[in-house]
């Protein structure tokens, strides 16, 4: 097993459920309290099924997205999303993933944990 092929499956146990399907890990920052996980969208254009071309734009802004803590350390995942555009029709689209639980900047599991745990998802303190 090579080097990456250790890493890769090192980040499916830490990362939330198919996020690895569809995103790249670019970096990871570390420092004593914080581990920041860099992930880009795949290059895997939106399916149409009125057969639109699409050219991949570049990406939207990063979206911050709070994880279980891993080792005391808070555990942030940057998210960038890709935006294309449709040759036909000129106007720019984006793939859409479920990544957070609804209204909160956590991720579906953490924020499942803290509710069972806490019986809310707090947006303050240590945990937020």
């Amino acid at each position: 097993m090579t080097t990456y092929d250790t890493l890769l499956t090192l980040a499916r146990l830490i990362l939330p459920a198919d996020f690895l399907d569809c995103f790249d890990i670019v970096t990871l920052d570390t420092n004593s309290d914080m581990l920041t996980i860099h992930l880009d969208e795949q290059n895997l254009p939106p399916v149409s099924s009125s057969g639109h071309v699409f050219e991949s734009k570049g990406f939207l802004p990063a979206v911050e997205i709070r994880d279980f803590p891993i080792r005391d350390r808070k555990v942030t995942l940057c998210v960038r999303r890709r935006k294309w555009l449709d040759k036909e029709t000129g106007s720019i689209v984006c793939n859409t993933f479920n990544l957070t639980a609804e209204g909160t900047r956590h991720s579906k599991e953490f924020a499942f944990f803290l509710k069972g745990l806490l019986g809310e998802i707090p947006d303050y303190g240590p945990l937020s």
